[in-house]
């Protein structure tokens, strides 16, 4: 490709397509749902294993916001860490558990929303959020190990989510 084309582009804004999908998440992950599926079908206290990076607060994107991290950035960094997040939450989870059909929808829209952002290559990001993805996906972290329980893992990536996509999302759809 060309470089900086999409930069040209207004990588800044939000997609039609993520908006549309995020949108669909956002339904997906109202709180009576996340309450269900996430706290009251598991065990009391019940926790998942994650790596330190894949745990995505609303803190974290202020910091890299102020680290001066293009909005489209934190947008791939979001989508890399909450998609992850389902995946663990799935890998826990029996098919016959009444929360997997509900996590197997998510990784759906995850999927469809890895599909818009496939076209962003690792030089299109800061080398900030290249390293976190890159630390995300690498198989040696296992040391960096939190637990952290399934709720709070989806109530960060629905926090983050309406930080990222609710101001460019709103914008474009009027």
């Amino acid at each position: 490709g060309c470089p900086g084309v999409l930069a040209v582009l207004g990588l800044e804004a939000a997609a039609p397509g993520e908006c549309e999908l995020t949108r669909l998440l956002q339904d997906k992950l109202q709180y009576e749902m996340r309450l269900q599926y996430m706290k009251h079908y598991f065990p009391i206290d019940y926790t998942v294993q994650v790596q330190y990076e894949e745990v995505l607060r609303p803190s974290n994107i202020t910091r890299l916001r102020n680290g001066t991290v293009s909005e489209a950035a934190l947008r791939y960094l979001w989508f890399h860490v909450s998609s992850q997040a389902v995946l663990r939450i799935r890998e826990v989870l029996p098919e016959k558990h009444p929360s997997w059909k509900y996590t197997q929808e998510l990784c759906q829209l995850f999927d469809a929303l890895g599909e818009e952002y496939s076209k962003y290559r690792q030089t299109d990001v800061e080398a900030v959020v290249a390293d976190l993805v890159k630390l995300i996906h690498s198989a040696g972290a296992e040391s960096r190990s939190k637990a952290v329980r399934p709720k709070a893992l989806l109530d960060n990536c629905l926090k983050v989510m309406r930080m990222l996509y609710g101001v460019p999302c709103e914008s474009g759809s009027r």
